[in-house]
């Protein structure tokens, strides 16, 4: 019954994720066709940078609601627990609105956009208002409420699509002069998505039911005593997600890097689907597994989740990838040359996925320092693999460090795991799915000379044939689940 639960609750906020994020993605094909490699690699480092500084304001606040709101025992409690996070967050973030805005012009200078130091304080203000709203949304998630989720996430790409195509193909023809100095130019992207998190966090702002950001400074204690660990776990998980765009545009020479960047800004979000999953993953995940558990049923659960989670990747990972030549039409034809990429940033997608499965036992007892441990391991190795591999390999060496990085988090949590919380992995299982998923895998480069249609059913029936083993061997009852989604619903 738990392991159903945790399905349908996946399966809903991965249907609305997936909804909303693939909406939103629209945008790369239509920004990848019209602008140049260079120009999109603008846009890849400004929302490389907003994660570091998401996770620093948000100082960990979200897990730490979660976990004080699900042993809250009753509702006044959990507003407390409520307004005191949010007001932690929201005073975070006026402290680093007010540094960005005084200081503007010289981080221009630092990330070398001296022409168009508006840049800064957009990116600023587009963190400001998101973290402004991320414990909103956690209380949303922790009430279980996916469909109000689902509806602002929603409304929020819409207008943030709307307004792209109003700035890049309707602005132009409708005055002479533009807000920036090229009708293709990346702040209008910048400023498009700072208007709809405007707006949104307006309509999110009714969901807060009258409640205001305060701070219990008794309670914020204990909070941050259980979150700070998982801030400073934070800023490492995101750095070795992020800072390979950050050295890929120091590493490589200036007059190259920007449009290495834009191409392996686009490349990686091909990977959507699977980056996407994780997340919805995530999504449903985090309250589930932190709320009150016995520990005879967290483990079992736990163990049979990293089993059906990787059931699911792998599936995901070879319908990418026996379609990747359909899926390189999502970017533009000068994007396409880093399609070669694509499966090592797909396996580094479903390891991060891995490891936030075995990083659920220590945040749901508490023992949040181990978090340091993982994600310190993971940043050493993504500085160090990138440092040697992108003078030499360009952006191929950041994707082969990302994956590197992804393996040493895993062999981390996994030891952690077996000493401190032993779960029954079935790893024998696993290993199964990985192989037979490397066997169809492989069977698929078979099928490359044939003629288009004939080779993508063939594909096609590798896909099914994986899915079918799948569902005979794990004897999942697919109508049962499809029921227990739409009756969640």
């Amino acid at each position: 019954m738990l392991m159903k639960k945790l399905a349908g609750q996946t399966a809903i906020y991965g249907i609305s994720s997936i909804v909303a994020r693939l909406l939103n993605y629209l945008l790369t094909p239509y920004l990848t066709r019209i602008m140049t490699d260079a120009q999109y690699g603008v846009i890849t480092d400004m929302y490389a940078l907003a994660p570091f500084a998401l996770i620093v304001l948000t100082m960990g606040m979200e897990s730490g609601y979660f976990r004080f709101a699900g042993r809250a025992t009753s509702q006044p409690e959990k507003n407390w627990v409520f307004a005191t996070t949010w007001g932690a967050v929201t005073l975070a973030t006026v402290i680093f609105m007010g540094l960005v805005l005084l200081f503007n012009n010289d981080i221009a200078r630092i990330m070398r956009y001296t022409e168009s130091p508006s840049y800064v304080w957009m990116i600023g203000s587009i963190i400001a208002l998101d973290v402004i709203a991320a414990i909103p949304y956690a209380r949303l998630r922790e009430q279980g409420r996916a469909a109000r989720y689902v509806v602002i996430r929603v409304i929020f790409v819409i207008i943030n699509i709307l307004l792209c195509v109003f700035f890049y193909s309707v602005l132009p023809h409708l005055s002479q002069q533009g807000l920036f100095p090229t009708d293709n130019d990346p702040g209008y992207t910048l400023l498009a998505n700072l208007i709809a998190c405007a707006i949104t966090l307006l309509i999110l702002l009714p969901t807060c039911e009258g409640i205001l950001p305060r701070i219990d400074r008794k309670l914020l204690r204990q909070i941050l005593l259980y979150s700070l660990p998982l801030l400073i776990s934070g800023i490492a998980g995101t750095g070795t997600q992020f800072i390979d765009r950050q050295m890929i545009k120091y590493l490589l020479p200036e007059d190259v890097s920007m449009g290495a960047l834009g191409v392996y800004g686009a490349i990686t979000k091909i990977g959507v689907i699977l980056y996407l999953f994780t997340q919805m993953y995530r999504l449903a995940a985090e309250p589930f597994f932190l709320s009150n558990f016995k520990k005879e049923d967290f483990v079992k659960v736990n163990a049979e989740a990293l089993k059906y989670f990787m059931i699911v990747s792998l599936a995901i990972f070879l319908g990418i990838e026996l379609f990747a030549d359909l899926f390189a039409l999502l970017v533009g034809p000068d994007f396409r040359q880093g399609m070669f990429i694509l499966p090592v940033v797909l396996a580094g997608y479903m390891l991060s996925g891995v490891w936030l499965n075995l990083s659920f036992w220590y945040k749901q007892s508490g023992q949040t320092r181990f978090a340091i441990y993982i994600t310190g391991t993971g940043l050493i190795f993504t500085v160090l693999a990138n440092w040697l591999l992108v003078p030499r390999l360009g952006y191929y060496g950041s994707a082969w460090a990302r994956l590197i990085s992804e393996v040493s988090m895993v062999a981390v949590s996994y030891w952690l795991n077996r000493k401190y919380c032993p779960t029954p992995y079935d790893l024998r299982r696993i290993g199964f799915y990985i192989l037979l998923a490397g066997v169809f895998y492989g069977v698929s480069f078979a099928t490359e000379p044939l003629p288009g249609v004939l080779k993508y059913l063939c594909n096609l029936a590798l896909l099914l044939l994986y899915a079918a083993v799948a569902v005979r061997k794990e004897r999942i009852d697919v109508a049962a689940l499809a029921r227990s989604v739409l009756k969640r619903r």
